[in-house]
């Protein structure tokens, strides 16, 4: 999967409230569906399938624990969300940092001339 793919599904599972809250509840430690599926009044079965939305983008994997499957987040499929969003930030900076400049070089010649008293 290439990175331009991995993000929009990365992207598109964020856009669901249920999977980011999801996603906050695993920052605290790995959990099962049944853990996860408590705080929400929808059915187990429906939290399965934002589970596999969410570990399709990388963002979550399934370990295997006996006879539990907890889900824990997925540190290399934050990782590149997280650098994607660095460099589109670092680019407003060096945006914002020419704009700046270009009002500085140009706000003396747009100030009025002053008479002297």
């Amino acid at each position: 999967m290439n990175s331009s793919t991995h993000l929009d599904l990365a992207f598109t599972a964020l856009a669901d409230p249920t999977r980011r809250a999801i996603l906050a509840r695993l920052s605290e430690g790995e959990a099962t569906v049944a853990e996860l599926a408590r705080p929400f009044s929808i059915s187990q079965p429906a939290v399965s399938r934002h589970l596999k939305i969410l570990e399709q983008a990388g963002l979550i994997t399934t370990a295997v624990d006996a006879q539990r499957r907890p889900r824990r987040l997925e540190a290399q499929g934050l990782a590149e969300l997280s650098g994607w969003i660095e460099r589109l930030r670092e680019s407003w900076g060096y945006n914002f940092r020419r704009l700046d400049q270009l009002l500085a070089e140009t706000a003396p010649a747009l100030e009025p001339e002053r008479t002297g008293s």
